[in-house]
């Protein structure tokens, strides 16, 4: 009798950018290959793949939309036999639910990817959404619901309290790469400032603007990201007279370099799940400023140790002089902060433990 590898099978609606499908991509391939095969599936198309997942399995259904995609993810059920599999974003949690009826020897996972009662509020014209019973049948049938933060958890515990049972608290990890830079920034001028974030209304883009357009140094301002609110965003830079000072690069590779190359991140969401972006920063030593808003963010900023977390754009203009001005934002200090807790080793265990908490056919 021998062990037998855990087949895992990582469901994810794409793999275009977005923090949910690049963290999915990351897990698949960096679990113990020893003990796990994996398989990582996308519903979309292959041409828009953004992330390297060349270190594990990938299966494209080419389908544009999840619900379409119901005869195909069957079949991949059914043909692939997973012991385990694990889907994200909430429409799809919900469908990979009802297909669970058919699948009794599997073990499904669903990770939630942000504060829902909050993030109701910042509808957008591309999100799916179902009514409630259909996440509440479909959350029944799951046998486990990763949550990224202490606040999406709260959240959900409130929503579906008589699923509290399976919830578990798995934070995302600092994916491969992210060093912390030799030498701080914070001497150079222009200063220069970066948001990573599409260009939503739920990441606060105009409040980070009129927070920047009371500054009384020169600086640039980076914003990495695409989105629906972009003529807006640029039109209130030009009346607060900034607009010079914006700089957008829709998408890029280059974020580890970015991250590194800037004095301070700013944050102005409303709503994060567990915000990457951030949390990346942190890694390569720059320090943050973020807006007050549930999912994490309250979880990875230390006040004046990493970063600091303000309430209002006027708050923005003093905690940046606060980082300028002070020798508490080292890059070793600011990398510190969050590798003892967020390391890809320290998370990537989390979810080995829980796959092998949930196989139910270990041997053979």
């Amino acid at each position: 009798m021998h062990k037998k590898r855990i087949k895992v099978g990582f469901f994810v609606p794409s793999l275009t950018s977005g923090g949910a499908e690049r963290i999915m991509a990351f897990i698949s391939q960096a679990i113990a290959k020893e003990k796990f095969e994996t398989v990582l599936v996308s519903v979309g198309h292959e041409k828009d793949t953004k992330y390297d997942v060349s270190n594990t399995k990938v299966i494209y259904l080419n389908q544009d939309r999840v619900l379409t995609a119901l005869p195909a993810l069957y079949k991949i059920l059914k043909t692939e036999n997973f012991d385990v599999t694990m889907s994200a974003i909430r429409h799809m949690n919900a469908l990979m639910g009802f297909l669970s009826l058919f699948f009794k020897k599997t073990k499904f996972i669903g990770r939630e990817a942000n504060v829902m009662s909050v993030l109701d509020n910042f509808k957008e014209p591309n999100d799916r959404d179902y009514p409630n019973w259909v996440y509440k049948f479909a959350y029944r049938q799951l046998d486990a619901i990763v949550c990224q933060s202490n606040d999406m958890l709260n959240d959900l515990s409130k929503e579906f309290p008589q699923f509290k049972s399976k919830y578990e608290l798995i934070n995302n990890p600092i994916t491969d790469g992210f060093k912390p830079k030799e030498k701080t920034t914070l001497a150079s001028e222009p200063l220069q400032f970066i948001t990573v974030a599409s260009l939503e209304p739920r990441k606060g883009h105009l409040r980070v603007l009129e927070g920047l357009a009371r500054l009384d140094v020169d600086f640039k301002y980076y914003m990495i990201g695409k989105g629906s609110l972009e003529d807006e965003i640029f039109t209130n830079a030009e009346r607060l007279g900034i607009r010079e000072k914006v700089k957008h690069i829709p998408f890029t590779k280059e974020i580890k370099k970015h991250l590194a190359d800037s004095n301070v991140f700013i944050q102005g969401s409303y709503v994060e799940g567990f915000p990457n972006a951030l949390l990346e920063s942190c890694a390569v030593g720059t320090p943050v400023i973020a807006f007050n808003a549930p999912g994490g963010i309250n979880e990875i900023i230390q006040n004046g140790e990493n970063g600091f977390i303000i309430e209002t754009p006027s708050e923005l203009k003093e905690s940046i002089h606060k980082i300028l001005n002070t020798d508490n934002f080292s890059p070793e200090k600011v990398s510190k902060s969050v590798f003892e807790k967020y390391h890809s080793t320290v998370i990537i265990k989390r979810y080995e433990q829980l796959f092998e908490k949930l196989n139910t056919n270990l041997t053979i």
